[in-house]
């Protein structure tokens, strides 16, 4: 019935509009008021107490009281009391407040004013919003139930499980969960605490989303970074823009940090470095990865190790560099404690100790070795904190001043970042530039040298036979021949860097042979191999 009658008056209207052209627009009005009272209609719902009062200028307005409900669409408003104006399509709600957005989002506050044509709800007082995975309250929030979107701008607070984030100011995305917090953001976590100046954080998966500068706090280290995302749950995270790590002996960076806390594991690419201040090294790659709980790292794509103290330092560069820690054995932690003067047997065989262990690095393929006093390369490097010694194998070249060692195998005892002694095996070959571009030579089984002040002081040669090649001079400085013997043992004194003296012990056999008269085949021993070219000139020269 009520259809034809509607049918009737568009037909009247349509007639009259031949006549009147202002009709058009009374049909439109009529038409637009229809589809509101139809569409975006407030539906009363119950209450205990229902009055309908007309307003001066014509309006009328119910009121419910006593468990008041209205409905609009999938949306339920209640309260104790309701004052509703069907025309406007306003509801204000009072007291114990809430809304029920089709079973997904509840919303609760003392005070709500609900604007039916826009779909947006103004609640203040203890307002309290909850999706089911987060609880957010504040005290003055809008609510817009058409995008699910809700703001506060007066300081909020968001609890997420044991997460509890708080901000001056928030945006919630009720369809895919997320959170954008603004101004003075504290996010307190059991395990972390974060400031920041925004966060996003997405309650389904309790997952951080850093999108300024932002402080992580934990027991045990601090996290300062720009950007990433780290999921409270998992415990994985990745950072970017270089992302800053600090505990108490260890400082960590890079352009690209990803974190597991599960296996305590850290990834840094682009420009990674990594400090350890009990062992004063710091390493430098575009790959690192970290073993927090063993304490080891690998480090690749051109890393370089640094080892500092005092203003000395010494800098290696290999392909790959890795450092772990070894467990002393029974023996060796009694015999350290002895050391230490621990007598009594009790505290000498205690249980071991984090410090009852030994830190040692590794450099594999094509490693440089720079120090102001000593530069070296070799195919495999191994130094221990144990005893300060540098390992070289394969092929292992040692410069120090002008003079080249060589051999298998190169042991470099150093102390304070100093040579101290040097031992080579097999093969073992000394090599002396002299300033006219001739070279002393010592060759052996074995070679043992000693530095003083950074300098070679002394070295020993042995061998079955050892041999050398040696430019005397006269008290001009002159060359006067070259003397090339062998014997069992040489010993080789320096000073300023050059052959000083030089003593044969058993067996000594030789000739010298005036400069004019050297034969070619006999001016370098076997094995002779300057390689002066491949020597670090400077610390840069590691960075190539």
């Amino acid at each position: 019935m009520q259809k034809k009658m509607f049918r009737s008056l568009i037909t009247l209207f349509c007639f009259l509009n031949i006549f009147n052209p202002k009709a058009k627009c009374q049909f439109d009005t009529v038409k637009l008021q229809y589809l509101s009272d139809t569409i975006r209609k407030i539906e009363i719902i119950q209450a205990k107490d229902l009055r309908q009062i007309t307003l001066s200028d014509g309006q009328v307005i119910e009121t419910l009281a006593g468990n008041a409900i209205v409905k609009q669409g999938k949306t339920i408003l209640s309260g104790d009391s309701i004052v509703l104006n069907k025309l406007l399509g306003i509801a204000e709600v009072f007291g114990h407040v809430h809304i029920n957005d089709a079973d997904t989002v509840n919303t609760f506050s003392d005070y709500l004013k609900y604007m039916g044509n826009e779909q947006v709800a103004y609640l203040k007082k203890s307002v309290k919003l909850t999706d089911g995975k987060a609880t957010l309250t504040t005290n003055d929030l809008i609510y817009d139930l058409k995008t699910g979107i809700a703001t506060y701008q007066n300081g909020g607070t968001v609890k997420n499980q044991n997460t509890i984030l708080t901000s001056e100011s928030a945006i919630y995305y009720s369809d895919t969960k997320d959170v954008f917090f603004k101004k003075n953001v504290h996010l307190k976590d059991p395990k972390y605490e974060m400031n920041a100046d925004s966060l996003r954080y997405n309650t389904a998966f309790k997952t951080a989303y850093f999108i300024s500068p932002t402080h992580i706090i934990s027991e045990q280290s601090t996290i300062d970074t720009k950007s990433g995302t780290y999921n409270l749950e998992t415990g994985e995270a990745v950072f970017n823009d270089k992302t800053i790590f600090k505990d108490k002996s260890r400082y960590m960076s890079g352009n690209k940090v990803a974190f597991e806390e599960k296996t305590n594991t850290i990834q840094i690419e682009g420009n990674g470095k990594l400090v350890d201040s009990v062992n004063q090294v710091m390493v430098l790659g575009d790959k690192i990865l970290i073993d927090k709980k063993n304490g080891s790292f690998l480090a690749t794509r051109k890393p370089i190790m640094i080892f500092y103290k005092n203003s000395d330092s010494t800098f290696i560069s290999a392909d790959t560099l890795f450092s772990n820690k070894r467990i002393m054995t029974t023996s060796e932690i009694v015999a350290n404690r002895k050391k230490s003067g621990i007598t009594d047997s009790l505290k000498l065989n205690a249980a071991p100790e984090k410090t009852d262990s030994i830190r040692y690095f590794r450099a594999y393929q094509h490693v440089k070795i720079y120090n102001d006093s000593l530069q070296s390369v070799c195919g495999n490097l191994i130094f221990s904190t144990e005893d300060s010694v540098f390992k070289l194998y394969e092929k292992p070249y040692c410069w120090n001043g002008n003079t080249q060692l060589s051999g298998d195998t190169i042991l470099l005892f150093t102390k304070n970042q100093q040579p101290q002694r040097l031992f080579v095996y097999n093969n073992a070959i000394v090599i002396n530039e002299t300033e006219q571009g001739l070279y002393n030579q010592m060759l052996g089984k074995t070679i043992n040298g000693s530095f003083l002040n950074g300098q070679i002081d002394y070295i020993r040669t042995k061998g079955v036979p050892s041999e050398s090649i040696f430019y005397p001079q006269d008290e001009d400085s002159a060359y006067t021949g070259m003397n090339r013997s062998s014997c069992d043992v040489i010993d080789v004194f320096f000073r300023d860097k050059n052959i000083n003296k030089i003593k044969f012990v058993n067996q000594v056999k030789g000739a010298l042979y005036p400069m004019n008269q050297i034969p070619v085949n006999l001016q370098f021993l076997k094995g002779f191999n300057w390689q002066e070219s491949v020597r670090p000139k400077n610390k840069f020269a590691i960075f190539e």
